[in-house]
């Protein structure tokens, strides 16, 4: 499969895998303004200075980085971010800081992953009821912790 990127500017740099066997491709902040400081407990919104043609029936799913959230306590905050097959604009990513020290965004710093998804299409049919199931209507924690 074939995902298109463009540059908002040429010096963006295009995401990459960063191992043989990585899901996600790794894609980083473009500040050319200079850095962002994220204080602790609020998000902002970063640039990556990418827009993407996405293949109808597939999405990109926007995740953080877990070294990011280990080290630093820096995610995102809609996780994970849905990029739908007809936008076009600029891929940006909410990052949120969970610490309690200021996190600064420098430019090229590797802020997320990207995942390519399939999605299904589904037809959508208003029903007067569902299947029973075992589990029924049992909601958060219903089926235990073990």
């Amino acid at each position: 499969m074939i995902v298109r990127f463009k540059k908002t500017k040429p010096e963006v740099v295009l995401p990459s895998y960063e191992s043989k066997g990585a899901s996600g491709m790794d894609v980083r902040a473009f500040l050319p303004e200079g850095p962002v400081v994220i204080p602790g407990g609020e998000w902002r919104l970063i640039p990556t200075g990418l827009c993407a043609e996405i293949p109808y029936g597939y999405e990109i799913q926007v995740r953080p980085r877990s070294g990011l959230a280990y080290r630093n306590g820096i995610t995102c905050l809609n996780t994970p971010g849905t990029i739908d097959s007809d936008y076009r604009g600029e891929i940006k990513v909410n990052l949120i800081n969970h610490s309690k020290e200021d996190f600064v965004v420098e430019d090229g710093l590797r802020i997320a992953q990207l995942v390519v998804a399939k999605v299904e299409m589904v037809e959508i049919l208003l029903s007067e009821d569902l299947d029973e199931t075992e589990r029924g209507e049992g909601g958060f924690g219903s089926t235990g912790v073990k």
